[in-house]
C-alpha cells in the first residue's frame, strides 16, 4: 500500500484492530521500502519504532533538530509519529521494520533477539518476526520475512540459531 504521504510504500504485517485505517489504530506493525529522499508521513498521538533490515540505511533529520543515522541493521530508533522527518539515503534503497502505537492507549515495546539462545513469547506478546535467519516457534519455523502472532496463549517459547535474528512486539498498558 502506498504510504499516507504517497512517497513510498509499506507492507502491512499485522493492525490490531483488524482493518483499521492509517488513523483508527491501536497498533500497526508494517514493512517499508524506502528508496528515495522522501519525507515520512504525520502520524499524530502515535509513538513509532523503525528497525533497518536491509540497505546502507539513511539519516534522519527530525523538526526537534535531532538527526539519526539509521545505518545499522536491528538497532530501533524511537520517535514521534507526529514529528517531521526528512530523510537522506546512505546508499540504495532500504527496507525498515515499522511499529506504531497509539500512545493514548498502549505501549509499545520492540526487542531485538540475536541467536544463539531462547526467548519466552508471553503476556502483551504480538507478533515474533524473523529478521533473520531460520527461527523456531510453537507454530513451527520462520524463515527471514516470516513473522507469527502468538495471541493470547501462555507464554511460549523461541529459538534462534547462531546468526539469527528475530524483532519481538510487546505490549502494554499507557503510561
Amino acid at each position: 500500500m502506498p504510504w499516507k504521504n504517497g512517497h513510498g510504500s509499506t507492507r502491512e504485517i499485522a493492525v490490531q484492530p483488524s482493518g483499521a485505517g492509517s488513523g483508527d489504530f491501536l497498533w500497526r506493525i508494517s514493512l517499508a521500502e524506502v528508496d528515495s529522499a522522501a519525507p515520512f508521513s504525520s502520524f499524530p498521538g502515535i509513538d513509532r519504532q523503525i528497525v533497518l533490515l536491509d540497505g546502507a540505511g539513511f539519516t534522519m533529520t527530525l523538526d526537534d533538530g535531532r538527526m539519526h543515522a539509521l545505518t545499522t541493521p536491528f538497532e530501533p530508533f524511537a520517535f514521534a509519529g507526529e514529528a517531521r522527518v526528512a530523510v537522506a539515503l546512505a546508499g540504495g534503497p532500504n527496507r525498515d521494520f515499522n511499529l506504531m502505537v497509539n500512545r493514548a492507549r498502549a505501549r509499545g515495546e520492540l526487542q531485538v533477539w540475536r541467536g544463539p539462545g531462547r526467548w519466552i513469547a508471553g503476556a502483551g506478546s504480538v507478533l515474533v518476526h524473523a529478521a533473520r535467519g531460520a527461527i523456531d516457534t510453537p507454530a513451527g519455523r520462520l524463515q527471514t520475512g516470516d513473522s507469527w502472532r502468538p495471541g493470547d496463549a501462555a507464554a511460549r517459547a523461541v529459538v534462534l540459531p547462531e546468526g539469527a535474528v528475530a524483532l519481538a512486539v510487546r505490549l502494554a498498558p499507557p503510561g
